[in-house]
Formats: C-alpha cells, sequence, structure tokens
C-alpha cells in the first residue's frame, strides 16, 4: 500500500471529493434534463397554438364553389412561408376516395411522415407528439389531431417545427451549467483541503508532540486538544507515565537483586581465597567467579531492558566518543596506542548515555587490548530514503593487530569464549555489546578492518 493511500487526510480529501463530483454529476444531468423537458413543452405550446389556428382556419365557412382555390393563411409565422424553412402544416384528408391535401409552401412539393405511422397514440388532449425527420433531413418536433369538419369531411392537422431551436437552448443552457459547476466543484474542493486540514490539525500537534517525546525533547502531550481526541491524549500521557513508573520500580528491583546476591557470591569467594591449597577452594572460586561474572551480565543486561523502555532518552554521540578516546588513550598509554575519531556532526544515538559508554567502551577496550599501534573510531549517520523512517547509527571501530578468522569471530562472539588467556578480562565484553544491541534493535558484527586487524560495526536507532 503506497503512502498515499495510509494517509487519513488523502482518503477524506478523495472521498469528499468524489461525493461532490457525484453529487454535482448528478444534479447536472437532473437540471439538464428538467429544462430540456421545460424547453419541449413551451416548444409544443407554441405548436399547439399554430395547430390550433390552422384547424380554425380549415374550418371556417367559405362560399367559393373550389375549394382548392381557398387562401390558406400563414398562421401568424412568416416561416410558413419560407421553402423549407423548418416550419410547416398540413391538412390531409383521412376518408374518401381522393385524397386531399392542403400545405404550407414552406413544405414546397415534400412531405412529412405521419407520426400514427410510428405508432405514437393520442395523448388526454387528443393529440401525438414526436420527433421525426423531415425534408432536407431536418430533426422535426411534430404534433398532429385528427379533425372532423363535418360535411367536409375528416382530415389530419400536422403542425412542425424546427427541433434545432430545442437542441441550441438546450447546449446553450448545459454549457452554462456545466462552466458554473466546474467553477462550484473546484470551490468546494478548496473548501474541502480546508476543513481536512483544519479538522486534522489536532491530530498533526498530536503527530509532533509524540516525535518530541521521543526525541528526548518532552515527556507529555501538551496542551488543548477537541473533546474527541482529548481522551486519546489523556491515556497517552497516562501510559507514559505508567511506563516510566514499572521502569523505576525495575530499576529498584534490579539493584536490590544486585546486592542480595553479590554479598554471599563475596563470602563465598572470600572463604574460598583463604584456603587456596585445598581444591575443593579453588573449584569453588573459579566456579564462583563465573558466577559472578554471568550474574553480572544479567543484571545488567536487566538493567538495560528496563531502561531501553523508557521513551524519549537521546544522546548525543560526538561527546561520548571524545571521552572514551581520552580515557582510552591513558589507560593504554604505555604501550603508546593512537586512538583516532571521525564523528559525523549532528549524530544522536536514541538511548541512554551510559549504555552507549558501556557498547562503544567495550569496543574500543577490546580493539586498544589487541592493536599494535593505532585504532580508528568512525561513527556514521545514515538517513532513509525520503526520510520515512528513522536514521541509522553505525560505529565502526577498526586496530591494526592481528585480526581473526572467520571461525574464530563467531567464537569470540559467544558469551565467554576467549581465545587467550592471557589478555584481562571476563571473556564477556563482545557479548554485552550483542545483547545491549539487541535490547535497542541493533546489532554487532565483526569483520576485517582496512588497516589491518578487526573491525567491529556496531548499528544502533539514531535521530
Amino acid at each position: 500500500m503506497n503512502r498515499h493511500a495510509k494517509s487519513l487526510a488523502t482518503r477524506l480529501f478523495l472521498s469528499a471529493t468524489a461525493w461532490v463530483v457525484l453529487i454535482l454529476v448528478i444534479t447536472g444531468i437532473v437540471l439538464s434534463t428538467v429544462y430540456k423537458r421545460s424547453t419541449e413543452r413551451a416548444f409544443d405550446r407554441r405548436l399547439n397554438f399554430y395547430l390550433r389556428t390552422l384547424i380554425a382556419e380549415a374550418a371556417q365557412p367559405d362560399d367559393s364553389s373550389d375549394k382548392s382555390e381557398r387562401s390558406v393563411q400563414s398562421l401568424g409565422e412568416p416561416l410558413f412561408e419560407l421553402p423549407l424553412s423548418g416550419w410547416y402544416w398540413r391538412m390531409a384528408r383521412t376518408d374518401g376516395d381522393k385524397p386531399e391535401v392542403r400545405a404550407s409552401r414552406s413544405l414546397w412539393d415534400a412531405s412529412l411522415p405521419r407520426l400514427e405511422d410510428k405508432g405514437i397514440d393520442l395523448d388526454q388532449s387528443g393529440v401525438r407528439l414526436g420527433y421525426v425527420i423531415g425534408p432536407e433531413n431536418q430533426r422535426l418536433r411534430m404534433v398532429e389531431r385528427p379533425v372532423d369538419l363535418g360535411t367536409e369531411g375528416k382530415f389530419l392537422a400536422t403542425v412542425a417545427g424546427d427541433a434545432t431551436e430545442i437542441e441550441d437552448e438546450t447546449w446553450a443552457f448545459n454549457t452554462y451549467l456545466t462552466v458554473t459547476f466546474a467553477a462550484l466543484t473546484v470551490g468546494l474542493l478548496l473548501t474541502t483541503i480546508f476543513q481536512v486540514r483544519y479538522g486534522l490539525a489536532p491530530l498533526k500537534r498530536i503527530s509532533n508532540s509524540l516525535a518530541a517525546i521521543r526525541s528526548g525533547q518532552a515527556d507529555r502531550l501538551e496542551g488543548e486538544f477537541p473533546e474527541e481526541i482529548a481522551p486519546l491524549a489523556r491515556e497517552t500521557n497516562a501510559l507514559l507515565d505508567a511506563n516510566r513508573a514499572i521502569v523505576e520500580r525495575s530499576r529498584t528491583h534490579v539493584g536490590n537483586l544486585a546486592h542480595a546476591i553479590k554479598t554471599p557470591l563475596s563470602v563465598i569467594v572470600n572463604e574460598a581465597g583463604a584456603n587456596r591449597d585445598d581444591p575443593l577452594a579453588i573449584k569453588v572460586l573459579e566456579q564462583a567467579e563465573i558466577m559472578r561474572d554471568q550474574v553480572a551480565h544479567h543484571l545488567e543486561r536487566a538493567r538495560i531492558a528496563a531502561r531501553v523502555t523508557t521513551i524519549g532518552t537521546v544522546t548525543d554521540v560526538a561527546p561520548v566518543i571524545e571521552a572514551l578516546a581520552r580515557t582510552m588513550e591513558k589507560i593504554h598509554r604505555d604501550r603508546d596506542i593512537l586512538i583516532d575519531a571521525e564523528v559525523n556532526a549532528g549524530a544522536k544515538f536514541r538511548g541512554e548515555r551510559q549504555d552507549l559508554e558501556e557498547m562503544v567502551g567495550n569496543l574500543v577496550d577490546n580493539a586498544c587490548k589487541w592493536a599494535t599501534q593505532k585504532v580508528f573510531i568512525e561513527v556514521l549517520l545514515e538517513l532513509t530514503p525520503g526520510g520515512a523512517l528513522d536514521p541509522t547509527l553505525r560505529i565502526i571501530v577498526d586496530d591494526d593487530g592481528p585480526g581473526l578468522s572467520p571461525a574464530e569471530r563467531t567464537q569470540v562472539a559467544r558469551r565467554g569464549q576467549r581465545l587467550d588467556e592471557t589478555k584481562p578480562g571476563s571473556g564477556l565484553g563482545l557479548s554485552i555489546v550483542t545483547d545491549l544491541a539487541a535490547l535497542y534493535g541493533g546489532s554487532l558484527t565483526l569483520g576485517a578492518a582496512p588497516i589491518g586487524g578487526l573491525r567491529s560495526e556496531l548499528v544502533l536507532p539514531g535521530i
């Protein structure tokens, strides 16, 4: 799923846009249909007026013995006099053997189709209405009515007008309607954008506040929120408070456990150390030292695990690296070990300072023990493309010592496994670093350094 599909603002905007467009399209179709029918009704009233006038003139008594010479007027519309003007009338006799047809001059020598032949029935007013194709392929709106003129016979009176007038008026109305609705759509969409941004502004504030908490700039959600979001802010603050309380209790329990275990172990070590000639005492002393190292390791891991759950702790990396470099140079000054550091400006670790000191300190101390002359520390801050995720902090420690083979790297990373008992320490340093890095969601890898020795690469969450 792409980023836009996950955006609440985008979903609200798209759904509102879809509804606005759908409603306006339906409204436009309805208005266009209503207007077209209204225009047709107005046109039909005009046709019916001409039809009634035609029937009235045809029904007038005529003293002329030759009915074919009867004068037929233009029905008040000059277009009935213009050839093929699109406006026509016709009176066709429907009884008798001899056909009799009277028509407007505009019809010339052409003819008109009959609505009756098209299957159109009479309506309640006794007329037929419909569209036909007339002379010159004109689309005509036609009205016809059967008329009984008594002694003169039965006729079918027909009046037709050019339907282009209806189409032109409808097209003009649709054009104005489209332009108006297009402007209305733009206005509504701009209003929707404003409403979405304004309505989701409190959620944006919560997001920024949570980011500030994660970066260590704040410890609670502050400010007033709308009543729909206020419960979320209260529950989030309550969760943060509960988290801090749990962390504090865990620290207290770990400290109590450390004191409770260290005291009996110290007694055992002291008692065993007083009888170094006894093989049993020597064995007890050896195992007690192992127990002390293991207890220290697991207590430290528990302490770090409790501290890692604290939200909002951020540590500047550069001061930690500089302090460790100075300290390790002093510790190993009898061997003239040179420690060179290159730190990315602004690099920060998302965690406690003492945890970073412990992890990097173990790596640098181990590098100094095995280095011949030089240890190089490099700190990189790697940003993700587009900034969608938090950056990664990469700390690289190289030495120019003998280095390790791939098999030896695997062995030395295991808890308590040492390759050389002549070097000081318990052998748990790299194991502790691995465990602490994992608690922070990071990792430790060992490889070959470009300067000839071992490369330790620590990956941690940055900011």
